[in-house]
């Protein structure tokens, strides 16, 4: 099915509908956008889509350690950078905007002596709204239910409040490493750096520290040894290939976010919600609907944008990067609705995906 993707034609290319949406046709993306097929979900296996499966999980070798991993700390400070380097792949999305990371996700790393499970969360912050409150609520409860939590603070300046705050909800017996991210940013030896780093250290005193650079994958091995010394003895949790348990639709849902965080400004990244609302496999494209919801009407225009242009490049940017994660042409559809104040409503949080997590 792969080959036949890859070698079969284009579907015709549709004009945008800015009152309802935009569609786009299934141009192969350039070569350099398009690496050779490597799922989310497994490593090292060429072709086969599908969800997460748990079967193949083999019995761990005496000695075997596992378990779970919070990256915990300020919005911003790399969490979701440096998830995707520890793990090789992208499964979160990035971007500069605060709050980018709305719910847990899972990476898997496995290795000959250990499985680390990795927990990206979202950033603490004080909430102004339920959506807000659930992120947080989320991202607290993951610090109680994990074997090690990595305090992942940014090196490059002092720590301030937020990260006091933060400091002061991991349980003392809970094994923490104070990861220092963006290394570099400042010379090994600068004064800065030192002062940094005890100012750090002062929030979380005898937590190992270990400074990373999440843009330099070769600067992980002592943070990744780091945190296999802090596991406990335990059993392989998922197969060895796979790297993330989140399905493809919601990886999907959140590909096409990260493009809206970086094509708008002010208050509407906030504001967007994204569902996925059908996908139709062909065996020459695979056909995505989704829907983009915001708040206002006013979002829902900047959003269009001028001739549906802004939607145009944001369904294009998106396109490709699911063409990267199915290894496949895509047809992409987006179609913007307004639901008045949805951050704020119970039920359409949940029919977003938003939800209290233990």
């Amino acid at each position: 099915m792969e080959e036949e993707r890859r070698e079969r034609g284009h579907p015709p290319l549709r004009d945008p509908a800015p009152e309802e949406g935009w569609q786009e046709g299934a141009a192969q993306a350039p070569p350099e956008l398009a690496p050779p097929y490597i799922p989310p979900y497994t490593r090292g296996q060429e072709g086969g889509r599908g969800e997460a499966g748990l079967s193949g999980i083999p019995v761990a070798p005496p000695g075997f350690k596992s378990g779970f991993a919070a990256l915990i700390g300020r919005p911003n400070v790399g969490k979701s950078t440096l998830m995707n380097a520890l793990v090789g792949q992208k499964i979160a999305i990035t971007s500069p905007v605060a709050q980018t990371t709305r719910n847990r996700l899972r990476g898997i790393l496995s290795l000959p002596q250990a499985q680390i499970i990795w927990v990206d969360t979202p950033g603490i912050h004080k909430p102004h709204h339920r959506l807000g409150e659930i992120l947080v609520h989320n991202a607290q409860a993951a610090i109680g239910s994990v074997d090690v939590v990595l305090f992942v603070v940014d090196g490059s300046v002092p720590a301030g409040r937020g990260d006091a705050f933060i400091a002061e909800r991991i349980p003392s017996a809970t094994p923490c490493i104070l990861v220092c991210n963006k290394a570099d940013l400042l010379p090994k030896e600068s004064a800065a750096r030192q002062a940094h780093q005890e100012s750090y250290q002062a929030l979380r005193p005898g937590a190992p520290v270990v400074w990373v650079s999440a843009l330099d994958p070769g600067s992980l091995a002592p943070l990744i040894q780091a945190t296999v010394d802090l596991l406990p003895p335990g059993p392989y949790y998922y197969p060895p290939d796979l790297v993330t348990d989140q399905p493809e639709r919601f990886i999907m849902a959140e590909l096409i976010r990260e493009q809206v965080l970086l094509h708008t400004r002010e208050e509407v990244p906030h504001s967007v919600a994204v569902t996925i609302d059908q996908v139709e496999e062909t065996p020459t494209v695979t056909r995505v609907l989704a829907t983009l919801y915001v708040e206002r009407d006013s979002q829902k225009g900047i959003l269009i944008g001028k001739g549906g242009e802004r939607l145009k490049q944001i369904g294009q940017a998106a396109r490709l990067q699911i063409q990267k994660l199915i290894a496949g042409k895509v047809y992409l559809e987006l179609f913007v609705k307004v639901r008045p104040h949805w951050r704020r409503s119970e039920h359409l949080l949940r029919d977003f995906g938003y939800r209290v997590e233990t």
